[in-house]
């Protein structure tokens, strides 16, 4: 299953994901912007979950209504 979606994204940025496209380094945009997404979630997951646990932490030490 998928979802599709529509972006704008900068004209540079394009370019230069197409060429690599074009080069063979990925077989499509649609598997590149994948493969983009997935490393980026997986990069930031430590620091999200982190910001969680504070925000956790902080909210059982003094509460928030």
């Amino acid at each position: 299953m998928s979802t599709l979606i529509k972006t704008e994204i900068p004209d540079q940025l394009w370019q230069q994901a197409q060429k690599m496209v074009d080069q063979g380094w990925i077989d499509n945009m649609d598997a590149l912007i994948a493969e983009a997404m997935r490393r980026y979630i997986e990069s930031h997951q430590q620091t999200i979950s982190e910001r969680f646990i504070r925000e956790d932490i902080e909210w059982g030490l003094h509460g928030k209504d």
